[in-house]
C-alpha cells in the first residue's frame, strides 16, 4: 500500500469514527424523545421552589413543572436562595429518580441530596403547592 492509499483510507476511517460520535451524541435525546418519559434537559430548568425538606418544584422552560422528590432530607433546601440541579446520569436528560441531585450551599458546606422521583405535575398544581409552602 502507499502512502497516498493510506492517507486516504485513515481519513476515510477517520470520517466515519466522527459521523459514529456524533449519531452516539444525538442518541439520548432520540431515546428520551421516543420513550414515551417525561423528561427534561438539566440546563433548561430555571427557577425551584422547595415545598418541605423532601421535595422540590422546579420549573423547565415557560410553563413545565416537575416535582422531585429527595432521599431522606435535604434541610437548607427550603431556606437556600440558589441551587443547583445536577444529573448523574451521563447526559442532561432528567427522567427518573437516581438521574439527578439538588446541590444546596450551607453554613456547614455543600448539601448533595440525591433525587430519588420525578413527577411531572400541572401548572395548576405546581402553583397550588408552591402556595401553601411559603
Amino acid at each position: 500500500m502507499d502512502v497516498g492509499n493510506a492517507t486516504r483510507c485513515g481519513i476515510i476511517g477517520l470520517a466515519s469514527l466522527l459521523a459514529a460520535a456524533c449519531t452516539n451524541a444525538a442518541q439520548p435525546a432520540a431515546q428520551v424523545a421516543n420513550s414515551g418519559r417525561q423528561c427534561f434537559n438539566a440546563r433548561n430548568v430555571n427557577n425551584f421552589h422547595a415545598i418541605g425538606q423532601d421535595a422540590v418544584i422546579i420549573t423547565v422552560g415557560v410553563n413545565r413543572y416537575y416535582q422531585l422528590d429527595l432521599v431522606g432530607t435535604c434541610p437548607d433546601i427550603d431556606w437556600s436562595l440558589r441551587a443547583g440541579l445536577r444529573s448523574t446520569s451521563g447526559s442532561s436528560w432528567i427522567c427518573e429518580g437516581l438521574d439527578a441531585e439538588f446541590i444546596v450551599p450551607s453554613p456547614s458546606g455543600v448539601q448533595r441530596c440525591p433525587v430519588v422521583g420525578v413527577h411531572p405535575i400541572s401548572p395548576e398544581a405546581a402553583k397550588a403547592a408552591m402556595a401553601a409552602h411559603r
